[in-house]
This record gives structure tokens, C-alpha cells and sequence, in this order.
């Protein structure tokens, strides 16, 4: 009985003595899969932190200061961070990836934030703006210095002062870079102008185009068709 004892002794040593050792983490850059022991070998790259927000939406031409990131080795001491942006506009649309990457004996770790930058209610409503058009200075007398606000909801466009002397609001939204002014009339005392109208920004939101299609029911000076405002920022 003691013979067999001794002999699952050696046994049990024999088969821990041969379990092979290595790094087992797989965070590291050198884990060994067939190992089964860690034996404190393991290696690795800087660990990086993206700082803030790693997604972010701003408007054309908005505030924009990068918050950076930071790196650490496994020990806790710091690693440089380089920062690439170089692609990123925020004076036009666009989705933009800013890159960090930092760097240690073991190797280099990556991350990048993403910024869109798209058009919104600031690029309507501040400044000016001047209009040009192929619109009739009769049939659809379009005012060459409106009055562009924020409308209802997140999206809204109001353009105020819409025509010439007898001015009159309009009222639309803007989504992405696509306008809309929905079917609507503005009464000019002899008669009532109904229109609406399609249009599109300019991925600088410096100006916007509106194709018109309308009727006028004024006697004599009145019509229907089409025409095109082009809005300029001023």
C-alpha cells in the first residue's frame, strides 16, 4: 500500500513539474496559448485612454477643443501621446477621426475620437443674409435681405420678411442639408401667394438654394411657376 502511495507521489510532482510556463494573459503581447503556468513574463503595450467623449457632433464652424488622451505602461508610469488631426475641417461637413497613439518598447497602441460636424440651427440664424434669385419682382417678389430665425423644434427655419413691401414669414425645416418649406400662403391684400419649396446648405453653410414653386391669385400682376433663391451669408 505504501509503494502505491509513493509511486502517485511522484506521479502528482512529475505531471505539475511538466506543465509548461509562459505569460497566459491575453492582453499581452507575448502570450503564450500552450503555456499553463504564468510565470510573470508577460509584456505589454501602453494602455490608452481616450479623455471626454470618443464620439462627439458639432456644428459647422462650432467650438471645438480636443481633450486628448493619456497612456500608461503596466507599472502606472506615463507614455507620450502623439495626436493626429490633420483631416479635421469643422468649417464643413463632415465626419472626422482625430488619432492618438502611443508607444513603448512592446509596441504601439492605437485609439481615435469621431467628430461629425454637420449643419445646424447656429448656421441659419446668425448672420445675415442677402438673396439673389430668378424669381419674377411681381408674380413672387422676393426680398433681398431677410430675416432668418430659429423655427419650431431642433430643425425649424423661419425666414421673416419674404417679400418685397409686403413682407410675411415663411416657415420650414432644415435636415442634413436638406430644406424643406412645406406648402403655405401669405395674403398681399389684393390676393394670396401659396407656395412651397426644396432646396439644399453648402457643406460650409455659407449658403443655401430654394427652388419655389408658386401661385400668385393677384389680379393683373399675379401667376404661378417656378424659380430659384439663392441665400447668401453675409
Amino acid at each position: 500500500m505504501k509503494k502505491v502511495f509513493f509511486t502517485l507521489a511522484i506521479l502528482t510532482i512529475a505531471l505539475t513539474s511538466c506543465k509548461k510556463k509562459g505569460c497566459t494573459d491575453p492582453s499581452a503581447v507575448n502570450q503564450n496559448q500552450k503555456a499553463k503556468k504564468d510565470d510573470g513574463s508577460c509584456l505589454y503595450k501602453p494602455f490608452l485612454t481616450i479623455n471626454g467623449q470618443a464620439q462627439m457632433t458639432i456644428n459647422v464652424g462650432g467650438a471645438y477643443s480636443d481633450a486628448g488622451a493619456t497612456a500608461v505602461n503596466k507599472d502606472g508610469s506615463s507614455v507620450v501621446v502623439s495626436t493626429d488631426s490633420a483631416s479635421f475641417d469643422k468649417t464643413q461637413t463632415g465626419v472626422y477621426y482625430i488619432n492618438y497613439a502611443a508607444t513603448n518598447a512592446n509596441g504601439t497602441t492605437t485609439g481615435s475620437r469621431k467628430v461629425s460636424v454637420v449643419i445646424g440651427a447656429s448656421n441659419w440664424t446668425s448672420p445675415t443674409w442677402a438673396v439673389s434669385s430668378t424669381c419674377s419682382g411681381t408674380t413672387f417678389p422676393l426680398s433681398t435681405s431677410p430675416v432668418i430665425s430659429a423655427g419650431a423644434g431642433a430643425n425649424g427655419i423661419s425666414i421673416d420678411n419674404m417679400f418685397n413691401v409686403v413682407g410675411g414669414t415663411a416657415t420650414g425645416t432644415v435636415n442634413g442639408a436638406a430644406i424643406s418649406i412645406p406648402n403655405q400662403t401669405i395674403n398681399i391684400t389684393l390676393g394670396d401667394i401659396i407656395f412651397s419649396g426644396i432646396g439644399t446648405m453648402n457643406a460650409t453653410a455659407t449658403q443655401f438654394q430654394i427652388t419655389y414653386t408658386y401661385d400668385n391669385t393677384t389680379p393683373l400682376i399675379g401667376g404661378n411657376g417656378t424659380c430659384v433663391a439663392i441665400y447668401d451669408k453675409q
